[in-house]
């Protein structure tokens, strides 16, 4: 019987896994692909305390090195569906059947796309989807954000700090974003909206991104060109399967407090997948240690 099962091995989940191996507990990961998540695609990381620069790819590959060390075992299956057994868990995945007496759900979210021919080969190269992460990789350049909520106006309020110029390009002529927060933009002098608009197309050459292709609501198009692009239209929690168990609010998101505690005792929510106010390198590590040490504290206090 393992004490301990992971869904998702990414910054949270490995983590989590790190966190609980040091408590004295069994840990087995479960991810649908492999280990690191999306910041496995990130080239360059400045912002994780301690760590001055480094690829997503090396850090976590370090994160996973670590906890493999420490004992941690990933199986690359997705997991299906979990049932509440009581003391226990049954979790079902792709490749078979497992118990466990604690679960953590560190399932993250994704970034939702713009679909376009090569916007996934354009990210590192211009193309971002956290302005808090990358922007300062664009110091006194010209830059779009692309979205019409409350993350793309602040996105828009954060980068016109440090760039030259911002365009926030929405497709229609109203935000969803707070009246407050659309106020303030507006007085930055060099933020400019665009309105009605989507974006058609990526333009780069050999450095990277290098323009948009846009196309307004009547059909007319032009380019502009930027530095960077900012895409903030939302992220897609993959969380459906374990509806049952826990509380998703509704855009699909666990519903947890900075506790990680679900609504069902002996399972544990962490990082992006989870209702939070920031989702960042540094929050999904700090969810992951306290998750963990959630689940040995519950695991210490359950009769076997």
């Amino acid at each position: 019987m393992l004490d301990i099962i992971i869904v998702g091995a990414g910054t949270a989940g490995l983590s989590a896994a790190i966190y609980g191996l040091r408590a004295g507990k069994s840990v087995l990961l479960f991810d649908g692909s492999s280990y690191g998540g999306q910041i496995v695609n990130t080239p360059d990381i400045e912002n994780y305390p301690g760590i001055k620069h480094i690829s997503g790819y090396d850090f976590a590959t370090g994160l996973y090195q670590q906890a493999k060390d420490l004992g941690a075992e990933l199986r690359i299956e997705k997991v299906l569906s979990i049932e509440d057994l009581g003391q226990t868990k049954k979790v079902r995945t792709t490749g078979g059947e497992y118990e466990a007496r604690a679960v953590i759900l560190a399932t993250g979210a994704r970034n939702r796309e713009l679909g376009l021919p090569n916007e996934k080969a354009l990210v590192g190269r211009g193309l971002s989807y956290c302005a808090t992460c990358d922007g300062m990789f664009f110091r006194n350049r010209i830059v779009a954000v692309n979205g019409g909520g409350n993350t793309a106006v602040e996105d828009a309020f954060f980068l016109s700090n440090y760039v030259k110029k911002v365009y926030l390009i929405h497709r229609r002529d109203g935000f969803r974003a707070a009246e407050k927060d659309l106020e303030r933009l507006r007085k930055r002098e060099n933020v400019e909206f665009i309105l009605n608009t989507t974006i058609s197309a990526l333009k780069e050459n050999e450095g990277g991104l290098s323009a948009l292709e846009l196309k307004d609501k009547e059909g007319a198009e032009r380019e502009l060109p930027v530095d960077g692009l900012f895409v903030a239209i939302g992220q897609s929690p993959d969380n459906a399967a374990f509806s049952s168990l826990v509380e998703l609010d509704e855009k699909g998101y666990i519903v947890a407090g900075e506790d990680c505690l679900t609504k069902t005792a002996g399972i544990f929510a962490a990082g992006d997948g989870r209702t939070k106010a920031v989702r960042q390198l540094a929050t999904a590590a700090a969810d992951g240690a306290v998750a963990a040490l959630a689940a040995a504290s519950y695991l210490d206090a359950e009769p076997r």
